[in-house]
């Protein structure tokens, strides 16, 4: 029986460079601005270390959708790894499709440190997006069977 969609609270898996989303996520705790339970941050050193392994494990633990937040385009304190982390996600994403994942439990989103609110709506409109898909089927048992 699937899960009302107004009681499920999804997980979210958000992998945040350290340089940006991070401290847009540090700022909007201090600003005490509220967002949808379920988000788990990740700090990483740049976006560009998440691997495609990393993304498969979230799922695989039990994430309902998985967020990058790298720095902005022309930004990246590391010069490329924002670029690094696109590829990657949009290999992962046709990986996804392929083996029956909705690939709108993956995105990628480019913050600045200053970018607190931005932080709080883009997880936000993840977590909404997510209950609208429901559970992962992963989770669901639906894929390995």
């Amino acid at each position: 029986m699937p899960e009302d969609k107004n009681r499920f609270s999804p997980k979210i898996a958000a992998f945040c460079c350290f340089h940006s989303a991070y401290l847009a996520a540090d700022s909007a705790g201090a600003m005490r601005k509220s967002y949808s339970d379920g988000v788990y941050i990740i700090r990483v050193p740049c976006a560009g270390k998440v691997e495609g392994l990393h993304i498969l494990q979230a799922f695989e633990k039990g994430a309902d959708g998985v967020l990058i937040l790298a720095c902005p385009q022309e930004s990246c304190h590391y010069i490329s790894g924002n670029i690094r982390a696109k590829k990657r996600v949009d290999y992962i994403l046709r990986f996804l499709e392929e083996i029956g994942i909705e690939p709108e439990r993956l995105k990628l989103f480019n913050l600045a440190s200053n970018q607190a609110p931005r932080f709080v709506q883009v997880v936000n409109e993840m977590a909404e997006r997510i209950k609208d898909l429901g559970p992962s089927p992963i989770k669901a048992g639906v894929i390995g069977r």
